[in-house]
């Protein structure tokens, strides 16, 4: 097809040319270029001419032109046999016929009926010998497109089938452990008669394996033995005559002789029994021997059960017998090559007492003192090694070769068991040396008190720069030879520190207390004047162990002294701080408390360290501590309104309501139209009854310092007070100023719901919703009111709208699935908490709740994720401490009972399952624990606290009735 292809325009091109040279010999004028002709004939070209030609494009294939292949093409023939240009090819594939052979094998698709499928149709691609081409990726790519569409369209619908098809599975196919979960909860009711009266397994198999017949063995005499020795006969059985006549015992006199002289044992030499029976008894009295010589001189033995007490004789130590041997012949060649090295003659006797040869090692060691005789540890070493008696002796030899030595001295008094040896031991130790200060304290601590201070006048004398030994003198002396007995420690030791607080702490426990700042003073300065660098952190410790002591002077008088050291100005407050929170951490009260007096002399005019100093006072000390703390901090703090409040909160406990009052007076002139004055003022005549006083306060509260709080006092005590109406019309004159408060708002609905006007109600939380869309707890109410009235429809779409305003609100979510839960659709609310871990995944109490909506197996599970998104959050650790309680784990429900009201001491729905938890499981003092630790934290949150807290009928009630009332509501259903 080429070839004819190309023959066409070669024509038409030789006659051109021809024409146009014969026009020009005619003498026609030459045409131009730019003729009209040639310009009619550009206009005709065709558009594609001079393009590549598309692909798979075969020229004259459309008008029935076939083309055609020659040997040029393809390349000179081949023959089957030839081989290929590979000259690595692998087997079966090296022959060009080969080759053909397996393409051919390729080519040829597996069309057979088993590799048919009804919807897939074969295996393999009908299509896939043929050439992939751009056309084909299209079709593919958007085939795959719409795959995936369609896949995505059935997603949800296949997850929701898959998913109600496990459950069906489970159902029908549920695991042992959640088949015996309800029984095993029923274990816990089985009493002890139960237990023990549940039957034995019996054993199932047959006769023949319960009772397998053991083969007897009977014990042979040694006569037995030496006679076929003799004889060299090999008999496994016992002759019947023998047996008959009992003639087991040897015929000859000799008995283990044998009855040929000179014959010889067959296969043995010659085996003495009476020797080897010897020899036992030797080594059992060789080993009763040992273990009767111990160290401490005392014998060990059980009469009756030596041979139990034998396995104590077996060597205790960890290594291999070759070990040992290869140690023994290193500390040889060791002891052997430097017999003056010390340490190879403690090894080589520890390495045998450790394999238990004591005598051995005592050897051993013994031995090296006598090459050794200057060294202390081989003395000591030996020492120990020996029994009493013959360690004495040791210690003795000791002495005489080492007369300085104070170890061996001690060692000497150790081994006595008379005080009065040891004393005399030490006294002759102390003529040989009177420097030793460790001499000095074991000889003083064996005597009475007027010798010791005899022994310590003279121990100073001999060691004056001991500072233990002069505190000791002091001690014991009256209180002027005491002080003498300091001022020369001072001569002699003017750089110790301690001496200076001991002389302090004298001086306070004479009652001379003026004293005791000079000294410390004093102490300071001469230090400094010594080259001694005042460590401020050693100095409060030292103060913190006058504390315990009980010199609280002193520990002032410290604490006053170097508080200051060593800090810059501007760390001083923050730096004391943590100063007075470390020592009442340690339990040293009268330090904190003296840094705290020294940062207000010096800060007084700072809130924030009086309000640490008034809690300090409120939590370690006295009322009146606390109170007097408290009017130095309103004459120098007049404006901190916080203080003015702790005092006179602090007398209303007490009972003095008249101080109180006066407290608030001073405060409204120091804070003329403070808010929260003005409602102290009112909770104080409220709660003491004097109603007509709180209106009045009210009152003039509403017209010279009007806010949303007072406000809300107001409508709160008319509506305690039972005056709805009263209540109502206040309310209605304060959502005219603060419409955007939605206390008010919801207090005008509750009104209304106590009324029972269900229309008014739901139409004041409408309106409240307008003016304030973010009040979760507006929400909530609304919700909770159309619930009541059986409208669930409604209240599942107020919830649904508010979610919508307020996105991730664990609020409204947990709403949203306790409502469906009380409907009873638990499906519908375990899919909705879902739903709300996705959006909340940090919510403590979506955690907390979604634990409970679990089966009880798998509870546990929930609780340790729950943990790892919120751990520190107190409503996971107050649900997790609820799941132990429920699984009747006591101690360690109380340990994360304890834990939560740690890390959030005013949750009060803590403190009431503790409360309840308490009443249930724990003892009078442990529930009077949890209720004073409530007291004392004053919680003013949590659901079930609040609930209780903050209804009009219990306005009167203290934390400690409300806390009963919490814990009553409580039912056990977790």
């Amino acid at each position: 097809m080429a070839s004819a292809t190309a023959k066409q325009p070669a024509k038409t091109g030789s006659k051109t040319p021809a024409g146009g040279a014969g026009g020009a010999a005619n003498g026609a004028p030459a045409m131009p270029l730019a003729s009209p002709l040639m310009g009619g004939l550009n206009k005709k070209k065709k558009p594609f001419l001079g393009m590549p030609a598309p692909l798979g494009y075969v020229p004259g294939l459309g008008r029935g032109a076939t083309g055609f292949t020659t040997r040029s093409d393809i390349g000179p023939a081949r023959d089957a046999n030839d081989p290929v240009d590979d000259r690595h090819a692998p087997p079966g594939k090296r022959t060009v016929g080969d080759q053909m052979k397996k393409n051919q094998e390729d080519d040829e698709e597996d069309l057979n009926d088993t590799n048919y499928d009804e919807f897939n149709g074969y295996a393999g691609s009908l299509f896939s010998s043929g050439p992939y081409e751009k056309d084909d990726e299209e079709a593919d790519a958007i085939y795959a497109a719409l795959d995936k569409r369609m896949d995505e369209r059935r997603k949800e619908r296949r997850e929701l089938r898959e998913k109600d098809e496990i459950e069906k599975y489970r159902m029908e196919r549920p695991k042992i452990q959640q088949q015996f979960s309800d029984l095993k909860r029923k274990l816990s009711e089985v009493t002890e008669d139960e237990w023990l009266s549940i039957p034995e397994v019996g054993d199932a198999r047959n006769k023949r394996q319960r009772n397998p017949r053991y083969e007897k063995l009977t014990p042979v005499p040694d006569s037995f033995f030496a006679k076929h020795l003799q004889t060299g006969e090999n008999h496994t059985s016992v002759d019947p005559l023998q047996a008959q006549f009992g003639g087991l015992n040897t015929p000859f006199p000799g008995g283990l002789n044998t009855p040929y002289p000179g014959g010889m044992t067959p296969g043995a030499g010659e085996l003495d029994m009476r020797k080897i029976g010897q020899a036992r008894n030797t080594l059992m009295d060789m080993r009763l021997s040992q273990v009767s010589d111990s160290v401490s001189g005392q014998t060990v033995v059980d009469p009756k059960g030596y041979l139990t007490d034998l396995n104590s004789m077996i060597p205790t130590h960890g290594g291999d017998i070759s070990d040992i041997k290869k140690a023994r012949l290193l500390l040889k060649s060791v002891r052997e090559t430097n017999p003056h090295h010390p340490p190879a003659w403690i090894a080589s006797a520890r390495l045998e007492e450790v394999t238990g040869k004591l005598q051995v090692a005592r050897n051993l060691i013994m031995k090296g003192t006598e090459m050794c005789p200057k060294s202390e540890d081989v003395w000591l070493e030996a020492a120990r090694l020996q029994p009493g008696d013959t360690a004495k002796a040791v210690v003795a030899q000791a002495v005489r070769h080492l007369p300085q030595s104070v170890r061996i001295y001690i060692r000497a008094a150790e081994l006595e068991t008379d005080i009065r040896a040891k004393k005399r031991v030490l006294r002759k130790a102390l003529e040989n040396v009177s420097k030793s200060v460790r001499l000095w304290k074991t000889a003083v601590e064996l005597e009475e008190p007027e010798d010791a201070r005899i022994m310590l006048s003279r121990a100073v004398e001999c060691c004056p720069t001991s500072v233990e030994l002069w505190l000791a003198l002091a001690r014991l002396e009256t209180y002027e030879n005491a002080r003498r007995v300091l001022n020369k420690a001072r001569e002699n030791i003017p750089t110790d520190r301690h001496i200076w607080i001991t002389a302090a702490k004298l001086e306070e426990a004479n009652g001379n207390t003026q004293m005791v700042e000079k000294i410390i003073d004093r102490a300071i300065t001469s230090l400094g004047a010594n080259g001694v660098e005042i460590n401020r952190e050693q100095w409060i410790q030292d103060a913190e162990e006058c504390d315990k002591a009980g010199s609280v002077a002193t520990c002032q008088a410290v604490i006053r002294a170097v508080i200051g050291i060593g800090i810059e100005e501007e760390d001083c407050k923050h730096t004391w701080m943590e100063d007075a929170d470390s020592c009442v951490s340690h339990g040293a009260l009268e330090c904190a408390r003296a840094i705290y007096a020294h940062a207000l002399q010096v800060f007084p005019s700072k809130k924030s360290v009086w309000l640490r100093a008034a809690y300090f006072e409120k939590n370690n000390g006295t009322r009146e501590s606390l109170e007097a703390l408290l009017q130095r901090a309103v004459a120098h703090c007049p404006k901190a309104e916080v203080l003015w409040l702790m005092g006179a909160k602090s007398k209303w406990l007490a009972g003095d309501v008249p101080a109180a009052r006066s407290i608030l007076a001073l405060a409204f002139q120091a804070n003329p139209n403070s808010e929260e004055i003005w409602l102290a003022a009112v909770k104080l005549e409220s709660e003491n009854n004097e109603y007509e006083r709180a209106r009045r306060l009210l009152a003039k509260a509403r017209s010279s310092a009007p806010t949303a709080r007072v406000f809300m006092k107001s409508v709160k005590l008319e509506w305690v007070l039972g005056n709805i109406e009263a209540a109502q019309e206040l309310c209605t004159e304060a959502l005219k100023h603060y419409e955007d408060f939605p206390k008010l708002w919801m207090m005008r609905g509750q009104i209304e719901e106590q009324s029972e006007s269900i229309d008014k109600a739901r139409e004041a939380y409408n309106q409240g919703l307008k003016k304030c869309p973010h009040s979760m707890s507006l929400w909530v109410l609304l919700s909770r009111l159309e619930e009541r009235v059986g409208q669930l429809t409604r209240a599942r779409a107020i919830l649904e709208k508010a979610r919508l305003k307020n996105p991730q609100s664990p609020e409204l979510w947990l709403e949203s699935v306790r409502l469906e839960y009380r409907a009873g659709l638990k499906n519908i609310a375990n899919t909705l908490m879902a739903k709300a871990l996705q959006e909340c995944p940090n919510s403590g109490i979506l955690w907390a709740e979604a634990v409970f909506l679990e089966a009880r197996p798998q509870r546990k599970t929930k609780s340790v994720d729950a943990l790892k998104k919120c751990e520190h959050d107190p409503h996971v650790l107050l649900a997790v401490a609820k799941l132990f309680w429920s699984e009747r784990k006591i101690t360690k429900a109380r340990e994360w009972f304890l834990r939560t009201v740690k890390i959030e001491p005013d949750l009060g729905d803590t403190w009431g399952f503790f409360y309840k938890f308490e009443l249930q499981h724990g003892t009078e003092e442990q529930q009077q624990e949890v209720k004073k630790r409530c007291e004392n934290a004053e919680p003013r949150h949590g659901e079930l606290w609040c609930a209780e807290s903050k209804h009009i009928l219990n306005w009167q009630k203290n934390i400690g009735e409300i806390l009963v009332l919490v814990a009553a509501k409580i039912k056990n259903t977790f």
